[in-house]
């Protein structure tokens, strides 16, 4: 008799070695991103070397590189938002999201648990009690813990940075537009994230991306940082990030999917010499 349960089990086999590829991709793609990104910002506050504009630099460098690992694998998705908006507009399995949600965060919550550990001397000097001076090293505060903004206008902040993110993340990975091809895409999605930095920083610190915020405070909170969960004011902050992130990806993707694609011709060619597809 034939064996009619073995072809079934191999496809079984292949697509879990599959998923754990992807899910690992995901992990270090997301553990490169947050070294540079929370690695900066340490060697910014703790020790005094370097500035905003050098913080914005490493963060963008950190996710082409993040991306450069993972692209091949899982897509590089790197951020919870992502991942949503991409399940929402562009037909990712949903069954994947929190699998890839999770491997996201636990890539975060290591690499800032590495930063802690390399860092550990510098903080100690520069806040001996782990406070929150030092804290958005790790998270992100209400107007980077200076600024007179509430939780409620930060939350405005990363709705608005985070649809900004995905409305061009679309737009460049959009074969029908003029996407770069794919060995430029990570760069061009890096000097995104730069520019977001640059341009709409000061409100809630960029953090666009619940795994990036979430994952290193709790790093931060079971090294020692006992007010992670709280900002300046003493207001419970942590869901901020979180939150504001998950409404604005899929804004932002949504207004890329229904304002811009619907207008582009289905079938754009490359001619040869050109950088931009033939009109139709």
């Amino acid at each position: 008799m034939a064996d009619t349960t073995g072809a079934p089990k191999v496809v079984g086999r292949l697509a879990s070695h599959r998923l754990l590829g992807e899910l690992l991709a995901e992990f270090v793609g997301t553990l490169v991103l947050i070294l540079f990104g929370v690695g900066v910002v340490a060697q910014v506050v703790a020790a005094g070397l370097g500035d905003h504009d050098s913080i914005a630099w490493a963060w963008g460098f950190g996710v082409t590189f993040g991306v450069y690992v993972a692209a091949r694998l899982s897509g590089a998705h790197l951020n919870p938002a992502v991942t949503l908006a991409l399940a929402m507009f562009r037909g990712f399995p949903w069954a994947r999201v929190a699998p890839y949600a999770l491997a996201q965060t636990a890539g975060a919550f290591v690499a800032a648990l590495l930063v802690r550990w390399n860092s550990s001397e510098v903080l100690a000097k520069a806040d001996p009690g782990h406070t929150i001076k030092t804290q958005g090293v790790f998270s992100t505060l209400p107007g980077n813990g200076v600024f007179p903004i509430s939780e409620w206008g930060a939350l405005r902040d990363q709705i608005i940075g985070t649809a900004i993110l995905l409305l061009v993340i679309m737009a460049l990975t959009d074969v029908l537009n003029t996407a770069p091809k794919a060995n430029l895409g990570p760069l061009l999605i890096g000097f995104l994230v730069v520019a977001i930095g640059m341009a709409i920083g000061t409100d809630a610190g960029y953090a666009i991306n619940p795994a990036r915020d979430f994952g290193p405070r709790l790093a931060s909170y079971i090294t020692g940082y006992h007010s992670a969960w709280r900002d300046q004011y003493g207001d419970l902050y942590f869901w901020v990030p979180i939150v504001g992130p998950l409404i604005g990806g899929p804004i932002g993707a949504a207004v890329y999917h229904y304002v811009i694609r619907p207008f582009l011709p289905e079938h754009a060619e490359q001619p040869a010499g050109s950088i931009l597809p033939e009109d139709e």
